[in-house]
């Protein structure tokens, strides 16, 4: 009897336990989640008319000008484009190509920095249904020619500044039109290219509104390059719907207006610059202040001179810009709201102290993936949230995955297996090609594509977006981010993909046993490269490597860290053990292997003892 009624009491314990906690979760998050709710609908019921409509980016970016024509659209430098300019400059450019031949569905590949033209190009050329793939500025050698060709580029647009990148790879570009736009006054010219700048002085600056009318929102409007979680970099596709779609979500979630002025001092060839803000103006008629490349020590002057009052950021800009303004607090600026991804608690933490509380919106989402979320109360380290309500029919989920293989787990019917609160998962989003929130377009090379989706997930038939990322979530449903999977790692807000560099090591240096991998360093945002080579025979020629490795990749790819192993650590099965080098690091004090850091000055790999204090103390300057 006693037995018997200490479980009753058990029982009536634990029932009563678990409802008191979700009646304190559903009061903690109710109002949480109701405004995401909201946010959620306002944004459907601004993209369904356009979608019916057939209202393409073109189209929208038209009623703006036609509404604002004299509002400025631009400021860069000492320059200030209205929006009457940029649609001017823009049907130049498409009256241009069209006169040379250019036809719809053709793509045009656009290497230029930061600049108003560089946004009235591929406008110009969106008009007349040219897709522009927008390159990666840093990119050089063989990875500038892969962006080229994985796209079909007909042709391709440089600025001054790229004459040597592209000189580089002139020979391999056969069939492929040039086309050079003179940025500064500069007397090399890339052989057989056609001076852009000058020749569209003799075009008219009206364009003919019947090459709209047979645009769909479901054609390409852009193709932005992500590395993925393999291989050189990916074209993603961006539909006219994806880029509404990210501007109406980012524009409803900071609750702004087209009286706000935004900063943007990120890369117009990244979804984050060139399509979630960038759209801010384009669709929403938003004054946008351009920078040519990001500058810490400019970030609040620039704010502050063009009365600022919303930016963007990746977590590495939210430090630079610390360090830049260390033990100053800049209170006299208007920007009250910022949006981005990659910022770290601690420098969270400092940012808001440092600089009047801006409302950081920290999300997560990826440039080709369908699952995007946002963190709406600033809670200080979660890039997002679930909410409670929405848990059973969510199309964002976390499965448990294989430690070695990051493959997910299935049980024995096959299917995958939901994580538990608090427990590391991969990051999956359910595929709905009817749903603009829920597509993937996927890359302009369909195996790649095919790569990212899981299939048979939780039933058969059904399929998932694989994003490569470890996530946890707690019993409030906030979601962390924990750590990449796969052969990629991040720096400087860059993805780095370890088989493409591995590769460009491997021609380097011939046959040796080799490995890529990306390792944490004290204080700063994502992982630092460190390569792995047995060198048993001292052959490895460090010089020769760090020359080879500046000359074929940009510098955020540059490993930072080179290891010589005495062996190449394998598994039962023969596979290297990734996660045993990066649980080791560059920790002298554990490896015992010699370990050299990366010197951009001498271009060379020097040991890591004479810079090994400094390093972990965080006075070095990456």
């Amino acid at each position: 009897m006693q037995f018997w009624l200490l479980v009753f009491i058990f029982v009536i314990t634990w029932y009563i336990t678990k409802k008191r906690k979700w009646i304190y979760i559903i009061y903690k998050t109710w109002k949480r989640d109701i405004k995401l709710i909201i946010i959620g609908l306002k944004t459907f019921f601004c993209i369904i008319p356009f979608e019916r409509k057939q209202q393409t980016v073109i189209k929208l970016f038209k009623k703006t000008v036609e509404k604002n024509p004299d509002k400025i659209a631009f400021h860069f430098e000492d320059e200030a484009w209205t929006f009457k300019q940029v649609d001017n400059f823009s049907n130049k450019v498409g009256n241009y190509f069209l006169s040379i031949g250019f036809k719809k569905g053709e793509t045009v590949a656009l290497l230029l920095e930061n600049r108003p033209e560089f946004v009235a190009i591929w406008l110009g050329l969106g008009k007349i249904g040219i897709v522009t793939a927008l390159i990666n500025t840093n990119l050089r050698t063989k990875s500038l020619e892969n962006c080229i060709s994985i796209v079909g580029a007909e042709a391709l647009i440089f600025g001054s500044d790229f004459v040597k990148a592209v000189t580089d790879i002139h020979p391999n570009l056969e069939g492929i039109r040039l086309f050079q736009f003179d940025t500064i006054d500069s007397p090399n010219q890339v052989q057989n290219a056609i001076d852009l700048k000058n020749v569209l002085t003799d075009f008219s600056n009206d364009l003919d509104d019947r090459f709209l009318q047979g645009q769909s929102v479901k054609d390409i409007l852009l193709y932005v390059y992500t590395s993925g979680t393999t291989g050189l970099p990916k074209a993603a596709k961006i539909t006219h719907s994806r880029f509404i779609f990210m501007a109406c979500s980012i524009y409803n979630v900071m609750e702004l207006t087209e009286n706000d002025i935004f900063y943007n001092p990120l890369p117009l060839y990244h979804s984050s610059g060139g399509v979630m803000s960038l759209g801010l103006c384009l669709i929403f008629g938003l004054t946008m202040v351009v920078r040519k490349k990001f500058s810490a020590s400019n970030f609040w002057k620039d704010c502050i001179k063009y009365n600022c009052t919303a930016s963007n950021y990746i977590g590495e800009t939210c430090r630079y810009i610390l360090e830049a303004h260390k033990g100053q607090k800049i209170l006299d600026h208007k920007v009250k709201k910022m949006y981005g991804n990659g910022l770290k608690k601690d420098i969270w933490e400092k940012f808001l102290k440092a600089f009047n509380n801006p409302r950081m919106y920290e999300g997560y989402g990826s440039t080709e993936g369908n699952v995007n979320m946002i963190n709406l109360e600033g809670k200080i380290g979660a890039v997002g949230f679930i909410p409670i309500i929405l848990n059973p029919i969510s199309p964002i989920i976390l499965i448990k995955y294989d430690e070695e293989t990051y493959e997910p787990i299935r049980d024995r019917n096959g299917f995958c297996i939901k994580c538990k609160d608090n427990e590391p998962g991969l990051l999956i989003g359910r595929i709905n090609k009817q749903l603009s929130t829920c597509r993937f377009e996927g890359y302009a090379n369909q195996k790649e594509t095919n790569k990212k989706i899981l299939t048979n997930v939780f039933k058969n038939g059904d399929k998932y977006f694989n994003s490569g990322d470890l996530f946890t979530k707690d019993e409030c449903n906030y979601l962390y981010f924990k750590d990449r999977v796969g052969d990629t790692y991040r720096w400087k807000g860059e993805n780095v993909a370890t088989t493409e560099v591995e590769c460009i090591v491997s021609e380097i240096l011939g046959p040796k046993d080799i490995v890529v991998y990306g390792v944490e360093i004290p204080d700063h945002e994502g992982k630092a490269g460190m390569i792995g080579i047995v060198d048993n025979d001292n052959s490895v020629n460090s010089k020769v490597l760090a020359e080879g490795l500046k000359s074929h990749l940009p510098g955020y790819a540059i490993p930072l860290f080179l290891r010589k192993l005495s062996a190449m650590p394998l598994t039962t099965t023969f596979k290297i053990q990734k996660n045993q080098l990066q649980k080791e690091g560059f920790d002298i004090n554990v490896v015992q292997d010699a370990i050299y850091m990366y010197d951009s000055k001498a271009v060379d790999y020097v040991p890591i003892e004479e810079v090994y204090d400094d390093l972990i103390n965080g006075k070095m300057k990456l």
